[in-house]
């Protein structure tokens, strides 16, 4: 890699995609212009994404189509997941091509189904907390939740959505494959929605009905990929403390330490801004000099040169926006 540039991985929130296919064709083309910009700047990027919303519209018009058509076979959550992988890859592909075409780049962009190990025992299947699908009122949730059986948490002040277990990622089943298209020059699109969940049996891989974080999926590739820096984009342009309460107040760099005081505190939303906060300790504990940034997609450009976002950081140094040592490290191909 060039002297000066990084490696960067970057975790696209499902929610800034749209409720539709119209929507998300507009939203992944302002996506693709941020992202551009920064490949165009000669930053590596390796791409996740969310598919809260996607994931759950997939899944509800299948089982109305189940229940209502009697040609339409009941589709399983996993194969909804890998669906949502396809859909929205495809559309990030299109608007990064066109992206790419304006400022005379040659690159290529390319979606990998991504499955993610889980542990089949993880306490996150007695209590499910990752929301998916649509926004409801807390009435029309109730509905559903007495035909459906589904449960329903209220989403950071937004409405009511469904939530489903979310099991800590363990391995990226394609990790080879990632790091073998990366280091051929392409711009990967991986672990969508976090990846489709699996756990190993006798007979082989096997889904399961889960949703598993995309910001802790694309910590784990950050990880494992050693990238120098960890983008998570969301709603917000910082990450606050006293949220919507008086006493809110904007945090620009915290410590590791800082981080898990306020998580202690109670001050991120679980299945909101707790699981990016998480995340990111994540990444910066296993890569102690790294920085991992929360922030919104429109400041994305400015927060990889320090200059916007939530920060958050080793304990006895700031993030550093010098290039690694490990920028020019070279992979074993045959890694698993």
């Amino acid at each position: 890699m060039k002297k000066g540039k990084k490696r960067i991985v970057v975790a696209l929130g499902g929610n800034a995609l749209g409720n539709t296919p119209q929507e998300q064709i507009s939203q992944v083309r302002f996506a693709a212009e941020i992202i551009a910009d920064l490949v165009a700047e000669g930053h590596e990027i390796v791409i996740g994404h969310g598919n809260g919303p996607q994931v759950g519209i997939i899944n509800a018009a299948m089982n109305y189509a189940a229940v209502n058509g009697p040609c339409t076979p009941y589709m399983p959550f996993p194969e909804c997941g890998a669906m949502s992988q396809g859909f929205i890859g495809y559309h990030l592909q299109q608007a990064l091509q066109q992206s790419f075409l304006k400022r005379g780049l040659e690159k290529n962009v390319v979606s990998v189904v991504t499955q993610v190990l889980v542990d089949g025992t993880d306490h996150a299947f007695g209590l499910p907390t990752k929301p998916i699908g649509s926004f409801y009122t807390k009435e029309e949730a109730q509905e559903i939740q007495k035909g459906k059986g589904y449960t329903f948490m209220e989403d950071a002040g937004r409405g009511y959505r469904r939530v489903v277990p979310s099991p800590l990622p363990k391995r990226i089943i394609e990790l080879s494959a990632i790091r073998k298209m990366i280091q051929s020059g392409l711009i990967v699109i991986a672990v969508g929605g976090g990846g489709i969940p699996v756990v190993e049996t006798e007979n082989g891989l096997r889904g399961i009905d889960a949703v598993i974080d995309k910001d802790k999926s694309s910590s784990r590739l950050a990880q494992e990929l050693k990238a120098d820096m960890l983008i998570i984009l969301t709603a917000v342009d910082q990450v606050y403390i006293n949220f919507n309460k008086p006493g809110q107040k904007a945090l620009e760099e915290i410590s590791i330490a800082e981080a898990k005081k306020y998580i202690a505190e109670g001050q991120f939303a679980r299945g909101s801004m707790l699981p990016k906060v998480e995340a990111c300790i994540d990444f910066v504990e296993a890569l102690p000099g790294r920085c991992a940034v929360i922030t919104s997609l429109e400041k994305a450009g400015c927060a990889i040169h320090g200059k916007a976002g939530t920060r958050i950081r080793s304990e006895q140094e700031a993030c550093a926006y010098v290039p690694l040592e490990l920028d020019s490290e070279v992979y074993d191909v045959n890694a698993g």
